[in-house]
């Protein structure tokens, strides 16, 4: 089988890497893909957003399945395009990714359907959403109702916070905003849970905890994560119960009244409140880094899994998982979230040997000449799978240590809510 996996980051990397397992695959084609996935798969060098050169391509190389790994060409309706050409392909539609193209379009399914979700007020100028603040008991969460890249979302202690947020965030900074969502603040811990479904069943996909502050002790502004664990700490069968029955059935059910079975992954990001799941937000693809730290954990055939989704056979399959745990860090050029340098060259990979339970999977990066260059703000993804997170994330620290890259720095607090020492 040829595969495609349309994307360029950590993720994409990721799922290259373990659907090159498969003796189900003999070809894996990136769209544009990164140095990493140079390595072991085809890049070729299409825009993403040009769907008709990515179709005209994948249907001159008889490219048999796609997988679409980030949120913007989802939104953007690619799954409905290719399908249109016959091409099988991995994702939701364009109706079901509104999901996660607008938090407004989520927050109204959470009201018709009763899921349980932060109280919230939608906004349409600087005016009345300063208004509404006025008299607000912070802390506030204040968002971007559009795509943001995972950084559209503020956490406001105060009204100079707040102020700064809705001017950031109407004035254009995540792109065109009409609308503006604010939440009242949940206390309690955050958890990812992730879906697989073919439109007619779904399956868990396992869990994780993202650390998405810039720095240590959950600081800073938000990123795009800095790294993550799996499973999640808070994970319990009774809690995953209520998660299907309070937040996943309802969802599904109601993206299939506005004519949507949903296919491909399903990330919701909850809150968990003594013991009771709360919707935050969806992701219609794999989290990255989440996705980094739950594929070395699965002992199913990822490529099978897949397929069997787009030929609604997903019932069929059983999602096996090894027992143990999973930590990812993230590299990041020095500067991000905000402005850092690009082509600057990453010594020393070369000489970096992981074992069958580490990886190393790149996110922003190039590959000219033969050299590496920064390509993006979070550059490399160094991942361990271990009994326990702290030697994962002992081995993690030891591989990063090697890079010695001096433009990049890291977060040395990845999963310190699951480590002791």
């Amino acid at each position: 089988m040829k595969v495609g996996i349309v994307g360029s980051g950590g993720r994409e990397h990721a799922l290259c890497a373990i659907l090159k397992k498969s003796n189900k695959i003999n070809e894996i084609y990136c769209f544009p893909g990164n140095a990493g996935t140079s390595n072991i798969a085809q890049n070729i060098d299409l825009n993403s957003n040009n769907f008709e050169d990515l179709k005209n391509f994948i249907l001159k190389k008889e490219i048999d399945l796609i997988i679409i790994g980030p949120e913007k060409p989802l939104v953007e309706g690619i799954v409905d395009y290719f399908e249109k050409h016959n091409i099988k392909v991995f994702g939701p539609d364009k109706i079901a990714a509104q999901l996660e193209g607008s938090k407004i379009f989520t927050k109204k399914i959470c009201q018709k359907f009763k899921i349980p979700t932060a109280k919230f007020g939608i906004f349409q100028n600087k005016k009345d959403s300063k208004k509404f603040l006025e008299n607000w008991s912070y802390p506030a969460v204040i968002k971007a109702d559009n795509l943001a890249s995972g950084k559209g979302v503020y956490i406001c202690d105060n009204l100079k916070d707040s102020d700064t947020a809705i001017n950031e965030i109407f004035d254009g900074k995540f792109g065109v905003a009409k609308n503006i969502l604010i939440e009242e603040f949940l206390e309690g811990e955050e958890m990812s849970f992730f879906i697989i479904s073919d439109g007619k069943t779904f399956k868990c996909f396992g869990t994780a905890q993202d650390h998405k502050r810039v720095f240590e002790g959950d600081k800073g502004k938000n990123t795009g994560g800095m790294g993550a664990y799996s499973p999640s700490r808070l994970f319990s069968k009774k809690l995953e119960e209520k998660i299907i029955k309070k937040i996943i059935k309802p969802t599904i059910l109601g993206l299939s009244e506005l004519g949507s079975n949903y296919k491909g992954f399903l990330y919701a990001g909850l809150m968990i409140v003594n013991n009771e799941p709360y919707l935050i937000e969806y992701n219609v693809r794999m989290g990255d880094p989440e996705c980094q730290t739950i594929l070395p954990r699965l002992k199913s055939d990822l490529a099978m899994i897949i397929d069997s989704c787009c030929n609604e056979k997903l019932d069929r399959m059983s999602i096996e998982w090894e027992d143990n745990k999973s930590l990812c860090v993230v590299l990041c050029a020095k500067g991000y979230p905000d402005s850092f340098k690009k082509e600057t060259e990453i010594p020393n990979l070369d000489n970096i040997l992981v074992n069958t339970d580490d990886y190393l999977f790149h996110a922003g990066t190039k590959k000219i000449n033969d050299k590496i260059l920064v390509n993006g703000g979070r550059v490399l993804n160094f991942v361990s799978v271990s009994d326990n997170f702290y030697d994962a994330r002992k081995k993690v620290h030891k591989i990063i240590e090697k890079v010695n890259w001096t433009d990049g720095f890291y977060r040395k607090d990845i999963g310190y809510k699951v480590i002791d020492k």
